[in-house]
This record gives structure tokens, sequence and C-alpha cells, in this order.
């Protein structure tokens, strides 16, 4: 049957309109629904309930006090997220936690050279005592590091003037809006600020005994520092050697044992350092002290034995004296008591023979 005579056939009010201009309404006819017939049924899809956050009332809101200042960021005279801030926190920390530290000038090492410095460095610690012991953990934590001058001074500054200790409480407001005790006494702390602005800008010359009127002359141009977390005179000679050798007591390795430390990039930048100073247990040593600190035999042990033998041979000396005069004091007393005994018993065998 075709498409003309099925069209015919259906009731007027299921044919569809014919478009126009398309194939479909000429090839085929849609049937459509009458209008009074009822829809298909579908199953009903329950309805989703969202939980809703009510509206608050106005005076119901949280708000932080204007003047709140958060735990976790306290108030500091510069801010403390730039690069020169915790460069300064880094330098106060190593200071206080270091009891060595040795002062080099550098003239512009490569990045290839303090490889090999490092490297040449790092194995001659290593050798300086056996592995496993307590001296290899400090000959690993050993750093060889450059520094910025004007930062580091600032550091010295604040560790030597600047006693956290004697800071003042001032008020802060916490989120609850109840006023406490707070103290900022942190290294980037107005109060440190202020301490070394004082000492920068006084008129009156620093005391010959202060760390870092010693010290200062020294924090010239380009410095690298070495650090070691004990005192340990071998590390300190084994570092000496490498870093500043001066012989006889602190030769260069030999070439048979360390060949690397003869290479032409590793005395390129050997010989671009200059040692010129130390800061052990917080006094200050020139090259020659520092190399009386590495010649002690047998580290602070031997230094604490040779204490201890001190003060018991002063001891013993001191108990030895008081023994003499105590024995001389009885000897004496005893001889003045025999005397007096034969002075007594004289004059009565004397009566004694006349009367007989």
């Amino acid at each position: 049957m075709s498409s003309r005579s099925l069209r015919c056939a259906l009731p007027r009010n299921l044919v569809a309109p014919a478009v126009s201009g398309t194939r479909i309404a000429r090839s085929s006819a849609v049937l459509l629904l009458p209008s009074s017939a009822p829809a298909p049924s579908t199953t009903a899809t329950p309805t989703r309930h969202y939980a809703t956050a009510a509206p608050a009332a106005p005076g119901a809101r949280l708000s932080l006090p204007p003047d709140y200042i958060p735990p976790t960021t306290p108030p500091t005279a510069r801010p403390a997220d730039t690069r020169k801030s915790q460069l300064l926190r880094s330098y106060t920390s190593l200071l206080r936690s270091t009891p060595l530290i040795l002062i080099f000038q550098h003239n512009n090492l490569t990045a290839v050279e303090w490889a090999a410095v490092r490297r040449e460095l790092r194995l001659a610690l290593a050798a300086a005592a056996p592995q496993g012991s307590e001296a290899a953990e400090v000959a690993s934590r050993a750093q060889l590091q450059v520094v910025r001058t004007r930062i580091f001074d600032v550091a010295l500054k604040i560790v030597e003037f600047y006693d956290p200790s004697k800071v003042q409480p001032s008020e802060a407001t916490t989120i609850t809006g109840k006023r406490v005790k707070v103290v900022y006494n942190h290294d980037l702390s107005k109060a440190a600020y202020k301490a070394v602005k004082a000492v920068s800008s006084s008129d009156q010359p620093l005391p010959e005994s202060s760390t870092y009127a010693q010290i200062s002359p020294l924090m010239v141009g380009p410095l690298a520092i070495f650090t070691l977390p004990v005192v340990s005179p071998a590390h300190l000679a084994a570092a000496l050697s490498v870093l500043a050798p001066n012989p006889p007591a602190f030769p260069a390795p030999s070439k048979k044992k360390s060949p690397g430390y003869y290479d032409p990039i590793a005395q390129s930048g050997l010989q671009k350092l200059l040692l010129v100073g130390g800061r052990i247990e917080d006094k200050v040593f020139d090259q020659q002290g520092i190399e009386w600190v590495g010649k002690i035999e047998g580290g602070v042990d031997a230094l604490r034995a040779q204490l201890v033998y001190l003060l018991q041979s002063a001891g013993l000396g001191l108990t030895s004296t008081l023994e003499g005069a105590g024995k001389s004091l009885w000897l004496t007393l005893e001889s003045r008591r025999s005397v007096l005994e034969e002075e007594q018993k004289g004059p009565q065998e004397g009566g004694d023979k006349e009367s007989s």
C-alpha cells in the first residue's frame, strides 16, 4: 500500500500535517495520539529533599574581633614571609645550637668548585672516625655553607644582645574577645628589632669582652661557615687539613690517599677559601687558637680527664698538707708533755733520796 492510500485510510485526527520540503513528510506518516486519549502511565519518582542551612539572624553571626591576632602568626617588625626573614631565623638558630663555627672568606666559588670542596671535606671527616660510632654521626651532620654577610651580622647581634626572657608581656585579644597576656619574644619581634637597633645606633663602643666586638672585624666580604654539632678536635683537625692545611700539624692529605683532592677543580676552589677565625663555645678564636683546639689529643674527654686528675692531685696535696700540719702539732705537744712530766718527776725523786 502506498503512502498516499495510507493517509486516506487513516482518520484525519491521526494524520500529522506534512512538512513541506522534507523527505520524511512525503515518505511516511506520523501517528499522533488523539487529544482525548489518556497519557501513558509512568512510575512516580519520589521527590528528593536536601538539607539547607537556615538563614541566621543578623545578630547571631560570628565575627572575629577587629584586633584579633592568630597564635600562628604573631606580630613581627618585618614581614615574616620574606627570604631575608627566614634566613635570619635560620642563622640565629644555628648560632644558638652550634658550638663550633669556622668562618671563611671565599672569592666567588663556582657550583662545581663548591661540590668538589664539599666532597673532599666529607671524605676527610668520614676517615677521622670509625663507622657506626657517634663520631661518624658528627661527620654526617657537619656542614659547609655560604651565608649572607649582612644578615649573619644581624643574627650575631640578636644572639648576644637580645634576651627573650626579659620581654614584657602584652595584651592580646582571643577569638572569643577576651583579653589575655601574651609574650612575643621571637627573633623577628619588635623587641628583637629594638635591641639590634639600639646596638647599631649607639655611639658608645662595645666592650672588648663582647663576642660580637671581637668577631665583627671578620665580617667582611662574602663569607662561608663550617659548622660541627659538637666540639670534636679530631673532626676539626680533619677539616683543617682540607680547608686550611698548615704542615706539620695539619698536613694536606696525600695524593695516594685522596687523589680527588689534587683535582684542578678542587684545588681551584680551595685556593679561594681563607680561614679568618672561628667561634667555639661562645668564644672567638683566631687561626692559631683554632689550631690549638685541633691539636688536643683525645678530644674533650681527654681534657675532662686531665681536669679530674688536677682536681684529685690538688685534693691529695691539700689533704697531705693538712695531715702533715696535724702530725707536727701532735708531735710538738707530745714532746712538750714528756718534758713537763720529767720536770715534775725530778724534784719528787730528789726529795725521796734525802729522806732516806
